[in-house]
């Protein structure tokens, strides 16, 4: 007859019901806690001396470098709001600067203005006084002719109307009467 295999489900022995669950077997209690601090032991030297200072190198190395682009960042401020006060002094010099080229420019426009309007209104009084001049002149000169004229004028309209001639001398005593009255 064959004996029965054994699937490897049961317990050792054979016993099913009657066992205490292993960790809590007073039998092996001490066993336990041996092994206990030595894998603990072992673990605590292992973690301190070789995990834990790699974890505190790499966090201070991150530190570090943490640490020197915060101040390189720090630096770069203070070099960008120097940048900003010079460029706004400068803007502020360049304004002022401005506005003293215009108003200097300004007041060289005015004092050529004022010469060039200078010149054209003397200019233009010498004209006018020139012109007056010859209008005097002109005027003279034609007063001078306007007795020959009139007396030649009232001689040939006396001539016309009455088909005579009238001497020179009346014509021009008439002419004198006329243009002092």
């Amino acid at each position: 007859m064959a004996q029965p295999v054994q699937t490897g489900t049961e317990a050792h022995g054979g016993n099913h019901g009657g066992g205490v669950f292993p960790p809590f077997d007073n039998a092996t209690f001490a066993n336990q806690l041996v092994w206990l601090a030595l894998v603990f032991g072992a673990l605590y030297l292992l973690m301190s001396r070789i995990a834990l200072p790699r974890v505190e190198g790499i966090l201070s190395k991150r530190n570090k470098v943490l640490q020197d682009d915060l101040d390189a960042a720090h630096a770069f401020k203070l070099e960008t709001d120097t940048s900003i006060l010079a460029y706004a002094k400068a803007l502020d010099d360049a304004k002022k600067n401005a506005q003293q080229i215009a108003a200097k420019t300004s007041d060289d426009l005015k004092i050529q203005s004022d010469a060039k309007r200078r010149e054209v209104d003397a200019a233009l009084t010498a004209r006018l006084a020139k012109a007056e001049a010859q209008i005097t002149a002109q005027r003279q000169q034609a007063m001078a002719h306007v007795s020959e004229i009139a007396a030649t004028a009232t001689s040939d309209i006396v001539n016309h109307l009455t088909g005579r001639a009238p001497s020179a001398q009346d014509v021009t005593a008439a002419v004198a009467q006329a243009m002092k009255g």
